[in-house]
């Protein structure tokens, strides 16, 4: 890894990308389990209530999505993140501030959860297209997978000081160090000195959206791809967001167990994030879509309520799949679509991906009341395994190499 680093160093803006993503992971590792433990601590909350809470970033996301994307293709995307960060820390910090002091309220933290939906809008087909203005094309997978494991290390980092925090203090302390790792990034990259983007004439955003489609919908490894991370998602976020916390909703020892199995999955990402960075193959998202399917192990380890060790190990070998998948997939866009149009293609990527997952989280905390925690973690297994298998069927999924 250090011979990686030592030659990306070399590419201007990689270094303060990379350190700022590890400033950001380390809030957003103590954020969902401050925001979890926090809903459930309110008097008179339930699993519905949390996820009113968790789901309320997603629906605005995916709303101005393929808006974020036509202005991450359009205009400077170093500052467009770096802004959204520094707007974004603000709008954590009135969520801190309420349990900080005493006044927390379910609506409250909806209202802040959907205007950083709308700000994660933005941020995201912007964020996915400042790697290829720093790397050249050949570099791009070394990249994507040292910028992951930045990002896992300070997940990790936040997720267990996270769990620490909340358990033996109040939840809005790791809110309040959230918003501050949320200033410190954008404060970094928006001072990225990065070539100015050459500004795109077009006939307006509708047109833009088109052209963006028409990069998306021609290959149909992408549509495919999409498509079954469409259901994964959903199954996945369900799980991370309302099912896991509750799984285990014990006050005393719940943010502790979920918070190591969230760091088992971080670990587990980190070390997906070397093996990729180390070797190179030849079919990338055929053997990434075989370990999603593998990686419902981890559902099913908390569904039958295994020993704590065995639901750690689980979510390790889930990390692994998850980031040997984020840098494939990322180093495959990448690789084969455009640069102008790429921010576009990826707005529409996350809209596809994303796009019933609100749903999901929505429904998962009623449906456990109804049928039972270990039930839905059941389903969200099955449904997982069934649409990564799915993908599988279709050619251009299993051949697609990188050169």
């Amino acid at each position: 890894m250090r011979t990686q680093l030592k030659m990306l160093h070399g590419h201007k803006g990689f270094t303060p990308l990379a350190f700022s993503r590890f400033i950001s992971n380390v809030g957003n590792g103590m954020s969902p389990i401050a925001l979890a433990y926090g809903v459930l601590s309110i008097e008179g909350s339930d699993g519905g209530d949390l996820s009113l809470v968790m789901a309320a970033r997603y629906f605005p996301l995916v709303a101005f999505m393929l808006f974020g994307g036509v202005f991450a293709d359009r205009f400077q995307r170093n500052r467009i993140v770096g802004g959204v960060d520094i707007i974004g820390s603000l709008v954590v910090g009135v969520s801190a501030i309420s349990f900080l002091g005493g006044f927390p309220h379910v609506w409250i933290l909806v209202a802040m959860g959907a205007l950083f939906g709308v700000l994660n809008a933005l941020w995201w087909p912007a964020m996915s297209g400042v790697l290829p203005e720093i790397l050249p094309r050949e570099k791009l997978q070394e990249g994507n997978a040292i910028i992951g494991l930045m990002n896992n290390i300070g997940y990790i980092t936040g997720t267990l000081l996270g769990g620490t925090l909340v358990a033996a203090f109040n939840p809005g302390w790791a809110l309040l160090v959230d918003a501050v790792s949320f200033l410190i990034a954008g404060l970094i990259l928006w001072n990225l000195n990065l070539p100015s983007k050459t500004r795109i004439e077009s006939p307006g955003m509708i047109h833009d959206l088109k052209v963006g489609w028409s990069e998306f919908s021609s290959r149909s490894w992408v549509v495919t791809m999409v498509l079954c991370f469409a259901f994964i998602n959903m199954s996945f976020e369900s799980m991370l967001q309302v099912l896991g916390p509750l799984n285990f909703s014990d006050p005393e020892t719940g943010p502790r167990n979920w918070s190591l199995n969230l760091a088992g999955m971080t670990a587990g990402m980190m070390l997906g994030g070397f093996i990729v960075l180390k070797m190179k193959f030849k079919r990338p998202l055929f053997i990434s879509m075989v370990l999603i399917a593998i990686s419902v192990v981890w559902d099913f380890s908390l569904a039958f309520e295994m020993p704590l060790i065995i639901c750690i190990i689980s979510a390790i070998f889930s990390g692994l799949t998850i980031e040997f998948f984020m840098v494939t997939w990322n180093t495959s866009l990448q690789s084969h679509i455009p640069e102008e149009s790429y921010s576009r293609v990826n707005a529409y990527d996350a809209l596809g991906s994303y796009g019933i997952a609100p749903i999901g989280v929505v429904i998962a905390g009623p449906l456990a009341s109804q049928f039972g925690v270990s039930n839905l973690l059941i389903a969200t297994g099955a449904l997982t395994f069934i649409a990564a298998c799915a993908s599988l069927t279709v050619k251009s999924v299993r051949n697609l190499t990188n050169d």
